[in-house]
């Protein structure tokens, strides 16, 4: 392997349809990404296992293990995106695929180009989560980390404790969660977070953002339907509070 495929990224293409892994292949190659292909779910797993990819697209409708289960099996184990692609009506399938720890998803039929789009979009977040970062003077800092209240985040291990506990969250979730704690007692709208977090205008979806807030909630509070850590600002957005 020459040094410039060893620096490409990697991505997992998991569809059972062949003309479809076919057209990703021939785009996503043009983009300079490294593909590997899985035609089901049992195969999808054992790649991402193996291969460790920088990014997985999934389909929901695929033999042997459907894209939601491979999903949550992959989630357990890595902290890699997931970008679900999922019927155009499948709304279930959606927030199905969020609250299982998906990073994003897509409907077909689908434009290659805004796929495309979102996939740098999350490779991006994920280069930009190694970035130091500063907080505002509401919060504490030091050595990387964001303290406030029971909240502290580890910006260099990636690391969220609560009451000095620590609490696991995928990617996507840890990122809403310091962008809030960069500005605590800030409020901040669906429509920003979608555009600073996921890092594209998102065509509207705020539902993105509300499953994504209740996954962390459920993880940070000790009582979901009184938290005392991320608020809600009703017909706003959300902040932490300070």
């Amino acid at each position: 392997m020459s040094v410039e495929e060893e620096f490409k990224k990697t991505i997992l293409v998991v569809d059972d349809e062949k003309m479809i892994r076919n057209l990703l292949n021939i785009n996503l190659t043009k983009e300079g990404y490294n593909v590997i292909e899985a035609v089901d779910g049992l195969e999808a797993v054992e790649l991402a296992t193996e291969k460790k990819p920088d990014l997985i697209l999934l389909d929901v409708m695929i033999p042997k293990l459907d894209g939601l289960s491979v999903c949550k099996r992959i989630k357990n184990t890595m902290n890699v995106p997931i970008l679900m692609v999922t019927a155009k009506d499948s709304e279930v399938d959606k927030i199905l695929g969020l609250e299982l720890g998906a990073d994003d998803y897509v409907t077909k039929p689908f434009s290659v180009r805004e796929l495309i789009a979102r996939i740098k979009a999350n490779l991006r977040k994920i280069e930009a989560s190694s970035a130091t970062e500063q907080t505002s003077a509401d919060g504490v800092k030091r050595d990387n980390i964001i303290k406030v209240g029971v909240l502290t985040l580890d910006l260099d291990r990636f690391e969220v404790m609560v009451d000095n506990k620590r609490v696991d969250l995928t990617l996507r979730e840890y990122e809403v969660l310091k962008f809030l704690a960069s500005e605590p007692g800030q409020v901040v709208s669906r429509e920003v977070l979608l555009e600073k977090v996921w890092g594209y205008e998102y065509y509207g979806d705020i539902r993105t953002v509300d499953v994504t807030v209740r996954r962390i909630r459920e993880k940070i509070e000790k009582d979901t339907s009184d938290p005392k850590i991320l608020m809600t600002k009703r017909s706003v957005g959300y902040y932490i509070a300070v």
